[in-house]
């Protein structure tokens, strides 16, 4: 087997010295990659393109390679392609009649020629050559020159003739390793990860940063994402995970923070801990999947007041992306299902959140918080290499009992006060008390132990998350309580 892999566009008409940094580097990473699945498979660069060539006894690896191919950065298209010593016209068409001679039958076609090198014929020679024995000796239904069903498509480099059996087009991008590292703030839905596939794709080594709020099961959701977006984009490059335990800075921020700054604190919260992080990774930017005035904290207003507390770079590949858009992306990356069946844990939603923060507001708000509980959580990070992350996966979290009926269980309403004062919970026959989300893990400690315990929340994703979390810590007493009026988000 033999593959003919060509560059970006982007990087041919870089300098000299670019060009051969991204084309070497875009070498050695498939180099790392075929070796993964044989080392037999050889990787040939020269100034116009790289060669990736099979042995025959390799040949069951062909869907792998070109799957390889295909994700790989830094690849305008590859072909699948038979070559041979270059011959004279006939012996062109011979080859040519070979392959393409049984798979014209009924077809109308044309010839197409590339030809680099110094030659006693030009281009169109052989097209005219070939195109004229295969329309007389196949079945072919004839030559047509404007859309024809089949486009025979040939290659003449110097002394070598390579006959293209299948054309495939490639990621585009640069070659991962060409440009300087990022983290990427991920939280598993659509945004954060298309951000990071787009980051990755321009050649960008992506380290992944979890905020977690909402326990094990959302943790374990966001490392399968990450570990898919760079095992199938970005694994010629190492990479680490990084998960900080958020659930104590959510609560204080609950506890402290003027309902309208909830979201704006939180996000400036996050990106102080995210910089703390990246001068430890030294990487020099950090990723959102933020688009301009898709939620109310993503004004152009708040998202200046949200920056403002760091030096470090933020990146927004998404800032102007419509949410059709980086679904329909998201759809062909192969991330849709992960992110539509991910819980978004939406603990800090301020009620009337403000589009258009103040700066001296923020800092009056802030001047509340406990920093020492921000520091806390970045003391207290969990640093995982990628591949390392679906180890624990394979653990599983512990499964949730999730009835619609109370019996004689007592129901928690972990819903934000705000919420619950709005809409109480109200049961016939069973007892409710109120514990909001961000007080539960501690409060839990303290409840008898001999009873049986349902957690409740309107969508029932943060009742699940938080079930899970108190199983995961050693508690039997805990399930989940959904109406079945009431549908999970």
């Amino acid at each position: 087997m033999h593959f003919v892999v060509k560059f970006f566009p982007e990087i041919t008409i870089k300098s000299n010295p670019v060009r051969k940094r991204m084309s070497r580097q875009l070498a050695d990473n498939l180099r790392k990659l075929m070796r993964q699945l044989d080392d037999r498979i050889k990787v040939q660069k020269d100034w116009e393109k790289i060669d990736v060539i099979a042995p025959d006894a390799v040949s069951h690896l062909s869907d792998r390679i070109e799957e390889v191919l295909a994700h790989t950065p830094g690849i305008a298209n590859f072909a699948r392609v038979q070559q041979f010593p270059l011959g004279d016209l006939d012996d062109i068409y011979q080859k040519t009649l070979a392959i393409w001679g049984p798979q014209l039958a009924g077809k109308t076609f044309c010839v197409r020629v590339k030809r680099t090198g110094k030659h006693d014929f030009q281009s169109l020679d052989v097209e005219q050559y070939v195109g004229g024995g295969l329309n007389q000796n196949t079945d072919a239904a004839g030559v047509k020159l404007k859309n024809p069903d089949i486009t025979v498509k040939l290659e003449i480099r110097h002394d070598k003739l390579n006959v293209i059996e299948q054309l495939h087009q490639g990621l585009g991008g640069f070659p991962l390793g060409t440009q300087d590292p990022v983290i990427s703030l991920v939280s598993g839905g659509f945004d954060s990860t298309v951000a990071s596939y787009l980051t990755i794709k321009r050649g960008i080594r992506t380290h992944f940063l979890f905020f977690n709020l909402g326990g094990r099961q959302h943790e374990l959701g966001v490392k399968e994402v990450a570990f898919y977006l760079w095992d199938k984009y970005g694994s010629s490059h190492r990479v680490r995970f990084v998960t900080v335990p958020f659930d104590e800075v959510v609560a204080e921020i609950l506890e402290k923070v003027d309902d309208s700054y909830m979201g704006v604190t939180l996000k400036r919260m996050m990106l102080r801990a995210g910089s703390i992080i990246a001068k430890e990774l030294e990487v020099d930017a950090l990723v959102t999947g933020e688009a301009i005035a898709q939620v109310s904290s993503q004004t152009l207003k708040n998202l200046s007041v949200i920056d403002s507390v760091t030096d470090t770079l933020v990146l927004r590949p998404l800032i102007t992306s419509d949410k059709t858009d980086i679904i329909r992306t998201a759809r062909e990356i192969g991330t849709e299902e992960f992110a539509a069946n991910m819980p978004e844990y939406c603990g800090v939603i301020s009620v009337k959140p403000t589009t258009r923060a103040k700066m001296e507001k923020v800092e009056h708000e802030e001047s509340r918080f406990d920093f020492t509980v921000l520091d806390r959580a970045v003391g207290n990070r969990v640093m995982q290499n990628i591949d390392q992350v679906m180890d624990d996966l394979g653990e599983g979290a512990p499964p949730v009992d999730i009835v619609t009926e109370p019996g004689d269980a007592i129901v928690i309403d972990i819903r934000h006060p705000t919420e619950e004062e709005v809409n109480p919970l109200e049961l016939d026959g069973a007892e409710v008390e109120t514990i909001p989300f961000y007080r539960l893990s501690t409060a839990f400690q303290k409840l008898d132990k001999e009873k049986q315990y349902l957690l409740y929340c309107a969508r029932g994703v943060m009742s699940q998350l938080h079930a899970s979390h108190l199983l995961d810590e050693g508690y039997r007493n805990v399930g989940v309580f959904r109406p079945e009026n009431k549908k999970p988000q």
